[in-house]
């Protein structure tokens, strides 16, 4: 059994990071809720626009105009991996690592990736051909910056440096849960509905004016909110296991106590029989 001294230290040490995890846990629930209320009120926006397109892509006869519309024979695919540039958030980015990987094995094709955060770039950079990477866009997540970051991606589509792009993210649903999600992002490729072949637009000023204003507006939206997605994504997964990890160290604080309890009324015990037998010889 340890000795007292041992017990003690490993209970100072536990104790401290147990206040680490509370003060990290309460920091991300902070943040949680702006990032929840930003992804919940922009995601109706941002799915109405991508339909509005598809929408249009489908009416329009002539929408193989448009270099982000255009389907060729699929070569060399890219995948943009989201992950954060810190740790301590269970499996978010390992999740997103095994996505990739996964995808990229059970492909034919050449994968390339483009990562987004640091955790994912220091390990898919090992195995992949990575083509960019950004590590600042979510010091400052805002549309701008964003924007910047979808032209790439969109002049790297329409220089044909790769057939496809898809996203790779975690898409939030609360805070104990996220949905590892793969979302095509390049080309634009109309969905089939029930209503699409009777749709009938009124295009002002014209059509094509319309179109190639909008669908790289729309793009980039698309990547806004799954980084907006990803963003919540990351401070629900981390308050979560923080909470365990804090619930963690209370228990192990709690064992580690009971322990020192013990090995001190040992201790106590056994000076006590030495008194009492010393003083037996003595009187003896």
């Amino acid at each position: 059994m340890a000795n007292l001294k041992e017990i003690r230290n490993r209970i100072s040490s536990v104790s401290s990071t147990m206040q680490i995890t509370s003060a990290m846990k309460m920091v991300s629930a902070a943040k949680l809720k702006k990032a929840q209320d930003a992804i919940t009120a922009m995601r109706p926006y941002a799915a109405k626009l991508t339909e509005l397109l598809q929408n249009l892509s489908g009416a329009d006869q002539d929408g193989d105009e448009n270099p982000y519309t255009q389907s060729r024979d699929v070569k060399r695919v890219l995948y943009v991996a989201i992950t954060s540039n810190r740790g301590l958030c269970g499996g978010f980015n390992s999740n997103i690592i095994k996505e990739v990987k996964a995808r990229a094995a059970a492909s034919e094709t050449i994968s390339n990736v483009f990562t987004i955060g640091k955790k994912g770039n220091d390990i898919l950079s090992k195995e992949f051909d990575v083509v960019g990477h950004n590590v600042a866009v979510f010091d400052d997540l805002n549309f701008a910056n964003t924007a910047e970051l979808a032209q790439q991606l969109m002049d790297g589509f329409v220089a044909e440096q790769y057939d496809e792009v898809h996203l790779v993210y975690n898409r939030f649903k609360n805070a104990a849960t996220q949905l590892v999600t793969v979302e095509p992002f390049l080309p634009l490729v109309a969905e089939a509905s029930e209503t699409q072949s009777d749709a009938d637009y009124i295009y002002e000023p014209d059509k094509e004016e319309i179109f190639n204003t909008l669908l790289p507006k729309a793009l980039k939206m698309q990547l806004f909110k799954a980084l907006r997605d990803s963003f919540a994504s990351e401070h629900g997964a981390r308050m979560t296991a923080m909470h365990k990890a804090t619930d963690n160290a209370t228990d192990l604080r709690d064992q580690l106590k009971l322990t020192y309890n013990k090995a001190r009324q040992a201790a106590i015990t056994n000076e006590i029989l030495e008194i009492v037998g010393g003083a037996e010889a003595l009187n003896g």
